[in-house]
């Protein structure tokens, strides 16, 4: 049990570390930006209850608020995210699992786990930059930027899950 929080501690603080100091200064066309550490709230066990998903989110969002100056955004997203997370689980993983599996490409299969890691990654950055927005205005720009972030995102987290096993 204290093996586990020390794991998610060192991904938690790994993850902040590398979205504040390096990601956050990348700009793609200026439309896309890579939003690694929402990884953190993918990988947890899908026994974890909803409250836990949520406060770690909650925790995290906040985190990378502080250091990137963006008041309440990342945690509001991020929260969200953590609460749809056990639907989509449950909408894209195979009947036939576990109780309690940890989502990866090996539990789950490479296509019911790239539906989830996309439909959650996608649930965030709409989230997230519609609050940046706070405008439908510019319609156009906010679903591209959107697509844009969620298929960088998503070829991030496939790239770590990759190397991880």
């Amino acid at each position: 049990m204290i093996i586990t929080y020390l794991h998610r501690i060192g991904w938690f603080v790994g993850l902040v570390l590398l979205q504040v100091l390096i990601l956050n200064h990348i700009h793609i066309a200026g439309y896309a930006t890579p939003f690694l550490y929402v990884y953190f709230i993918l990988k947890f066990a899908s026994g974890t209850s909803r409250n836990e998903l949520m406060l770690w989110g909650f925790f995290l969002g906040l985190i990378i608020d502080i250091f990137s100056n963006t008041p309440g955004m990342n945690a509001a997203a991020t929260t969200l995210m953590a609460f749809s997370r056990p639907y989509f689980l449950r909408l894209f993983m195979p009947r036939d699992l576990l109780d309690s599996i940890v989502p990866s490409f090996k539990t789950m299969g490479v296509f019911p786990f790239f539906k989830f890691m996309v439909a959650t990654v996608f649930v965030h950055q709409l989230t997230l930059l519609s609050i940046e927005f706070f405008s439908f205005t510019s319609l156009p720009l906010l679903l591209l930027r959107v697509v844009a972030c969620t298929l960088l995102t998503c070829t991030c987290i496939m790239a770590v899950e990759g190397i991880r096993k």
